[in-house]
């Protein structure tokens, strides 16, 4: 929701800009309590494969892998991306290329959660 509101904000006469950079501000807080409550799925994730005996399976590695992705993109790339164009950067990210990042990362997390649901070649059968 993030870029489509920044694209309104940097599109939209001055009055409309305050209302969209309240949403702005909203949304990236929520962003940034999502990234601190995300942190804590991979050690509950390390705890529960720990637990099935499954931390050398290739489903969990390559989760592992997407996971870790996901989270450098969003800590490296689109947090800071939102905190510019919240601190009023004269040339803040294009709103394109943020719904692009947010895109990747959406679709990381989709394939994790699918590599979590069908785990290809696990025989715990949990």
């Amino acid at each position: 929701m993030f870029p489509p509101t920044l694209r309104r904000a940097l599109a939209g006469p001055a009055d409309a800009e305050g209302t969209a950079r309240t949403t702005l501000r909203t949304l990236h807080r929520i962003c940034r309590v999502y990234a601190g409550i995300g942190a804590a799925v991979p050690l509950f994730g390390f705890a529960t494969a720990g637990s099935l005996g499954v931390l050398g399976d290739g489903w969990l590695i390559a989760s592992i892998v997407l996971t870790a992705g996901a989270a450098a993109l969003l800590a490296l790339l689109i947090l800071p991306a939102q905190d510019r164009a919240l601190d009023g950067d004269p040339n803040p990210v294009a709103p394109g290329r943020l719904a692009m990042l947010t895109g990747v990362f959406n679709l990381l997390w989709a394939a994790v959660t699918v590599l979590m649901i069908i785990r290809p070649g696990s025989t715990t059968g949990a």
